[in-house]
C-alpha cells in the first residue's frame, strides 16, 4: 500500500477483536468511526492509533524520564504512516480533584487572577471605602494639606487588637531612644517594667514625633526624617493625629484604608488563587465546603437511653472506658445512662458531645462519705471531627463522615477565598461574584467591562480580556452555557467533562495534531449538537484531522468520511465493512446506513401505557437551579425526564428524587437537595438506580463475578463427579482464593516484572499461561470446558452452553438480552465502557425477581449504544415496564424520548434559565408545546 501525506495508514490492526484489518483515514478532515456497540470502534481509535501516537511521544524522552511516566505497549498492529502528534479526548479523564473547577481546567480563572491583581479596585471590609497607597513624598504632602497650621502628632502603629502583657516591647521602644507611646487612644511616657494588662486586646503605637506643621526647611526635613522612621517601626502604616481634634488620619505605603486604618498586601495573581495560602480561605483552606458534625445524624432518637444506643457512634451500652466517663458526667449532672437522651440536662449534654476536663465530689446519701471524681472526655463530637481530620485509615474517616454533613463555609460563602481578596473588584464585582454567574451571564459581563473601567484599566486589561473572551466562547460553542467556573471538576458528567476539554484544545490553537473524541454528544440535547459539530468543524479547518468515535446521526451525515466498523459484536466484529462520504454509506447495506436512510427504525408504539393509575408527587424540589419545582411520575409507565443540558433533570432525579427514596428504603446517608414533601412512597416496594460508575476498580472484577454468575458456575463445577471425588469446595474454583488458582500470579493470569528504573512490564504467566488456575483445579471439567474455558466464553456461547442449568441460564441470558452477548464472563471490568458498565448493572437487576412494584432509574442509557443497540436496550426496558414496573429514563436520544409513555421536560433553557417543568404528558401532548426545545425535536420524529 503506496502511503500518502495526506492519510494515515494502518496496516494489520488486531487489537482485541480487530480482524487483521488495514484502512487509510484521510488527514484534516473529521472522520466518523461508528458500528455496533462492541465492533471494535475504540479498538482502532484508543487501543491502535491512540496508543501508538503516545508510545511514540513517549519514546522520545530519556529513561529516566519515561520511569516516572510509565510505558505504553506497543499495539497489535503491523505498521501505521502518516500519524501526527494524538490527542485524546476522553471521558474518563477528568481531574476529580475537589480544587479543579471548570474555571482552572479552561485556565480562565488563570486570567481572572491575573486581570483582578493588575487591574482591580480595593475595598475596605470594614468601611467600603477605597482603599490607597501612597508614596512618602505622596504622604508629605498630604501632611502639609490636611493639616497646615496645626500641631501634629506622628506614630507608628505596632500592635493592633492583640491581647498581651508587652513589657518586652515597651522595654525595646524604650532602648531605640523613644519616649513616648500611644496606648488604647491615651498617650503616655515610657516607664521602666511598664505593662498592661495582658487579658484586654491593645492598639499600641509609638509616638516618632510632635510638629508644628508650618512651610519651613526644618519642619520640612523633620516630617521626611519622621515618615521614614514611622514607616519602618509601622511596618509601611503611619497614623497621624491632630494635637487638638484628636482626628486620626492613616497613611501606607501598601493599600490601606484611609478611616479604619486596616491595609491589604500588594496584589499579585496568587492573593486570589484558593490553591495558595495566600488566597485560600483559612477556614475551609480554600475547598468552599466544611464538614460539620450533625447531632441528628449523632442523636437519631432522642427518646432512647444512652445504655440502649442512643448515641449512634457508640452503640449500646459496654464495660468501656467511655461509657465509665459518661457514668461520671452522669453522676455530676443527676442523670443515669437508662435515661431518655431528651431528659439530660443542656450543661451535661455539652459536654458530653464538646467534653470536658473537670474535678467534683459526691456525699454518700447512705454513709456520708465525700468522694472524689475526675471527669476527662474528649467528646463524642470533638472525637469524630479528630477522627475525619486526623485518622491514616479511610475506613475510619468514612466511618466519622457518616455523621458529618458537608455545608458551604460561612466564612467564605463558598467563594473558596480570603475576605480580603473579595475585596478587589472591578465594575462593583469581585473574582468570586465572576465564578458564581453562568458562562453567558460572564460573557455579556465581559462584553460590557471595558465600558465601565477607567483608561488605564483598559490599558492594563486588553490583552488578558482577549484571552478570557476567547476562551469563554469555546465554552458557549461546546453548548456550556449553563455551567459557572466555580463548579468542581467530580461533579461533571463524562460528556461536559469531554467538551470543557474539547473547548481547552480549541483555546490552544494547535495545528497538525490528530483529535480523538470518544462520544462528545454524549449528555448534549438535539439544540446544541449543531454547535458542538461547528466545533469539531473549526478544529479541523484549522490545520487538524479530527477522528470522533460517534453514533449521533446529525455528526455521522456531517462528517467528510465514515468508517463503519461490523458486521455484528464481539468476535463477530473488527471488520471495516463500509467507508467512504457519508453519502457513500448511505448505499451501503450495513445495518447503520439502513437507519441512518429510515429503512430500518425503532417503531413508535401504537398506544402509551396509562399506568396502575398511582403516582408519586414530588413538591417544592428547591435544589441547585430548580424554581420550586412539583412534579407527578405516574407508576407503571415508562417516563422519559427531558430538556436542555444544564436545565436541572439530574438535579431533580439523581440529587432530589434518588436520595429520598434511597434514605426511605435503605437508610442511606446521602442528603437530598431541599424539597418540601413527597407522597406516594407506599405504592413502591424499592429503588434501583443504574448509573455508569464502573462495576469494579480492579482487572479481577468482571461481568461473572460483578452479576453473581461465577458463584453458581462455582457451585456447578463442584457438583461434577471428579470434583465431588477429590473433594473440592467452591471456594477451589475462585481465582481471589487460594487453593485452587495458581499461586505464581495469584489468580490474575499475568505476572508482574519490575523493571527497576523501567515501567513494570506484564507477561502471561507462564505456570498457567494465563488460565489463572492450577492444574488440578483445571483438571475439572464441565461438559469438557474448564473453569478458565467458561470465564473465557462469550455471553452468547454461555448461554447456549448453560440452557438447561435454570439459575445460569437466566442470569446470561439477561446479559445477552441488553445487548451484551459478545463480551466474554472473565472480561475485565477496567476495559468495559461506561455504556457496557450500565447494561452489566441493569442485566443483573433484570435477572433478580421483582415484586412489580420497583422505581429503576436510569441516567442516560444510550450512551455508547448504536441504533441497533438501542432497539435492543429499549425492548428490555419495555418488559420490565409490562411487569407493572416504574422506570425513569434521563435521556436526549430522540429514539428512546418516542417510546415514553411520559415525559417532564424541564427548562426551557440551561443553569438560571432553566429549572422548571416546561410540559409534561404523552409524546404527543409535549409536541404540542411552543417552548419546549425538545417538543420541537420530538415533532419531526412523530411525524
Amino acid at each position: 500500500m503506496q502511503h500518502s501525506e495526506e492519510t494515515i495508514e494502518i496496516i494489520g490492526a488486531r487489537a482485541h477483536n480487530l480482524k487483521n484489518i488495514d484502512v487509510t483515514i484521510p488527514r484534516e478532515k473529521l472522520v466518523v468511526i461508528t458500528g455496533l456497540s462492541g465492533s471494535g470502534k475504540s479498538s482502532l481509535a484508543f487501543d491502535t492509533i491512540y496508543a501508538e501516537g503516545q508510545r511514540r511521544y513517549i519514546e522520545t524522552f530519556s529513561a529516566y524520564a519515561r520511569q516516572f511516566l510509565g510505558g505504553l505497549e506497543r499495539p497489535d498492529v503491523d505498521k501505521i504512516d502518516g500519524l501526527s502528534p494524538v490527542i485524546a479526548i476522553e471521558q474518563k479523564t477528568t481531574n476529580k480533584s475537589p480544587r479543579s473547577t471548570v474555571g482552572t481546567i479552561t485556565e480562565i480563572y488563570d486570567f481572572l487572577r491575573l486581570l483582578y491583581a493588575r487591574a482591580a479596585d480595593a475595598f475596605s471590609y470594614n468601611t467600603g471605602e477605597k482603599m490607597v497607597s501612597y508614596s512618602d513624598d505622596q504622604i508629605k504632602e498630604l501632611i502639609y494639606t490636611e493639616f497646615d497650621g496645626k500641631r501634629i502628632n506622628i506614630l507608628a502603629p505596632v500592635v493592633r487588637s492583640r491581647k498581651g502583657h508587652y513589657r518586652e516591647l515597651f522595654e525595646q521602644i524604650a532602648k531605640q531612644g523613644f519616649l513616648k507611646v500611644r496606648v488604647d487612644g491615651e498617650i503616655r511616657d515610657l516607664d521602666y517594667g511598664m505593662k498592661v494588662d495582658r487579658y484586654k486586646t491593645h492598639d499600641i503605637e509609638i509616638v516618632i514625633d510632635r510638629i508644628a506643621v508650618k512651610q519651613d526647611e526644618d519642619t520640612d526635613k523633620r516630617i521626611t526624617e519622621a515618615i521614614k522612621v514611622a514607616m519602618h517601626h509601622g511596618d509601611d502604616i503611619l497614623m497621624v493625629i491632630e494635637h487638638e481634634s484628636n482626628e486620626v488620619r492613616f497613611y501606607s505605603r501598601s493599600l490601606m484604608c484611609p478611616t479604619s486604618g486596616i491595609s491589604y498586601p500588594s496584589p499579585e495573581p496568587n492573593n486570589f488563587s484558593f490553591n495558595s495560602p495566600k488566597g485560600a480561605c483559612p477556614s475551609c483552606n480554600g475547598l468552599g465546603v466544611v464538614n460539620e458534625i450533625n447531632l441528628n445524624k449523632i442523636i437519631p432518637n432522642p427518646k432512647t437511653s444512652i445504655k440502649n444506643g442512643g448515641f449512634a457512634p457508640l452503640g449500646e451500652q459496654k464495660s468501656t472506658w467511655i461509657f465509665k466517663q459518661l457514668e461520671l458526667i452522669g453522676e455530676k449532672f443527676g442523670f443515669k445512662l437508662s435515661d431518655p437522651i431528651e431528659s439530660i440536662p443542656a450543661e451535661a449534654m455539652d459536654m458530653i458531645l464538646n467534653g470536658g476536663n473537670e474535678k467534683f465530689s459526691v456525699v454518700s446519701k447512705v454513709m456520708g462519705i465525700t468522694k472524689d471524681y475526675k471527669i476527662d472526655f474528649e467528646g463524642i463530637s470533638n472525637f469524630i471531627k479528630n477522627q475525619y481530620e486526623q485518622s491514616d485509615s479511610q475506613s475510619i474517616k468514612r466511618w466519622a463522615k457518616e455523621f458529618m454533613d458537608e455545608n458551604e463555609c460561612s466564612a467564605c460563602g463558598g467563594s473558596r477565598l480570603r475576605k480580603e481578596s473579595l475585596y478587589f473588584k472591578l465594575n462593583d464585582k469581585s473574582i468570586g461574584d465572576l465564578v458564581q454567574m453562568d458562562v453567558v451571564e460572564l460573557a455579556q459581563w465581559f462584553h460590557d467591562l471595558p465600558n465601565h473601567i477607567s483608561e488605564k484599566q483598559q490599558v492594563i486589561a486588553t490583552e488578558i480580556l482577549k484571552e478570557i473572551n476567547a476562551r469563554i466562547s469555546f465554552l458557549l460553542d461546546v453548548g456550556l452555557d449553563y455551567l459557572n467556573l466555580n463548579r468542581s471538576s467530580k461533579t461533571l458528567s463524562g460528556g461536559e467533562a469531554q467538551r470543557i476539554r474539547l473547548a481547552t484544545q480549541i483555546g490552544s490553537q494547535l495545528v497538525g495534531v490528530l483529535y480523538i473524541l470518544d462520544e462528545p454528544s454524549i449528555g448534549l440535547h438535539q439544540r446544541d449538537n449543531e454547535r458542538l459539530i461547528k466545533s469539531l468543524e473549526s478544529l479541523r479547518d484549522i490545520g487538524n484531522s479530527v477522528l470522533v468515535v460517534e453514533h449521533d446521526k446529525d455528526m455521522i451525515e456531517r462528517a467528510d468520511h465514515v468508517i463503519d466498523i461490523g458486521p455484528k459484536a464481539g468476535r463477530f466484529g473488527g471488520q471495516i465493512i463500509s467507508q467512504g462520504t457519508p453519502k457513500e454509506l448511505l448505499k451501503e447495506n450495513t445495518i447503520t446506513a439502513q437507519y441512518i436512510s429510515g429503512k430500518m427504525q425503532i417503531e413508535i408504539p401504537t398506544e402509551r401505557r396509562i399506568g396502575n393509575g398511582k403516582s408519586l408527587k414530588l413538591t417544592g424540589a428547591t435544589g441547585n437551579n430548580l424554581k420550586n419545582v412539583s412534579v407527578e411520575f405516574p407508576l407503571g409507565t415508562m417516563i422519559c425526564v427531558t430538556g436542555v443540558s444544564g436545565s436541572g433533570k439530574s438535579t431533580l432525579i439523581n440529587e432530589t428524587l434518588y436520595p429520598i427514596l434511597n434514605t426511605h428504603f435503605y437508610n442511606a446517608v446521602k442528603k437530598p437537595q431541599p424539597y418540601k414533601k413527597i407522597e406516594g412512597l407506599e405504592h413502591i416496594d424499592k429503588v434501583i438506580d443504574i448509573d455508569q460508575s464502573p462495576i469494579g476498580r480492579t482487572p479481577r472484577s468482571n461481568p461473572a463475578t460483578y452479576t453473581d454468575v461465577f458463584s453458581e458456575i462455582r457451585s456447578l463445577f463442584t457438583q461434577t463427579p471428579e470434583a465431588m471425588i477429590r473433594g473440592y469446595k467452591p471456594g477451589r474454583f475462585s481465582f481471589n482464593v487460594s487453593g485452587g488458582r495458581c499461586e505464581t500470579c495469584e489468580g490474575s493470569g499475568v505476572r508482574t516484572i519490575e523493571m527497576s528504573f523501567l515501567p513494570d512490564v506484564y507477561v502471561e504467566c507462564e505456570t498457567c499461561q494465563g488460565k489463572r488456575f492450577n492444574r488440578e483445579t483445571l483438571e475439572i471439567r464441565y461438559k469438557g470446558k474448564s473453569i478458565s474455558d467458561v470465564l473465557n466464553m462469550t455471553v452468547d456461547e454461555a448461554v447456549d452452553f448453560f440452557e438447561n442449568i435454570p439459575k445460569i441460564y437466566r442470569k446470561v441470558k439477561t446479559i445477552q438480552d441488553v445487548g451484551l452477548g459478545y463480551i466474554t464472563l472473565g472480561q475485565q471490568s477496567t476495559t468495559l465502557s461506561g455504556g457496557e458498565a450500565q447494561r452489566i448493572k441493569l442485566a443483573t437487576e433484570l435477572s433478580k425477581k421483582d415484586t412489580g412494584n420497583t422505581f429503576y432509574i436510569l441516567d442516560e442509557p444510550t450512551t455508547g449504544l448504536h441504533f441497533e443497540d438501542i432497539r435492543i436496550l429499549m425492548d428490555v426496558i419495555n418488559k420490565l415496564v409490562e411487569k407493572g414496573n416504574t422506570v425513569v429514563i434521563i435521556e436526549h436520544n430522540l429514539d428512546v424520548i418516542k417510546l415514553a409513555d411520559y415525559i417532564i421536560d424541564i427548562g426551557p433553557e440551561g443553569g438560571k434559565g432553566g429549572g422548571t417543568v416546561v410540559c409534561s404528558g404523552t409524546p404527543e401532548e409535549v409536541i404540542k408545546n411552543k417552548k419546549s426545545h425538545t417538543a420541537l425535536f420530538l415533532k419531526k420524529e412523530l411525524s
